[in-house]
């Protein structure tokens, strides 16, 4: 089975979000045009929540770039791999814990395996804003997405890491 090393990702940007906290509550931007390259744009934006103690991933995209953002509630534990064979940190992995605590986006380049896990102790809000359609334009292409967690010889464990 292969082993990964840790170590930053080529192409995985890990940005810190801030809170605009007043008597109303909080303002947060979690995406800015003039802040990110044109490959990574948006295509599109969802939102879900991840009850605690699930694990979402670990999978990978062949032609998608992720814009996750963990603001809280809850705390999620992020795990990327590096599986691209043509990257610079090919064999790399990341790990972070992000959200409530530590609210952070994390863009994750297409060939980079991601997972996330809730690890709070209450059910958890993720915002995504993908680079790509799901399911391209009128949802009619093949979904953009290599699964990993139903393969038990599968070197990308979200308990390893």
């Amino acid at each position: 089975m292969r082993t990964f090393k840790k170590g930053p990702i080529e192409g995985v940007e890990v940005r810190k979000l801030r809170k605009f906290v007043d008597e109303r509550g909080w303002l947060s931007e979690l995406f800015r045009d003039d802040e990110i390259g044109a490959k990574a744009r948006p295509a599109m934006c969802y939102a879900s929540v991840t009850r605690p103690g699930v694990t979402r991933g670990p999978h990978e995209h062949v032609d998608q770039t992720d814009y996750f953002c963990f603001l809280g509630p809850s705390n999620f534990l992020v795990v990327l791999w590096d599986n691209r064979s043509s990257s610079p940190t090919f064999g790399h992995r990341m790990r972070m814990v992000v959200g409530e605590d530590d609210p952070t986006v994390v863009i994750v380049p297409e060939g980079v395996v991601h997972g996330y896990r809730n690890v709070g102790g209450k059910d958890g809000l993720v915002t995504n804003l993908p680079n790509r359609l799901f399911m391209g334009p009128n949802r009619k292409e093949p979904i953009d997405e290599l699964r990993h967690e139903s393969d038990p010889d599968s070197p990308f464990h979200m308990d390893d890491a």
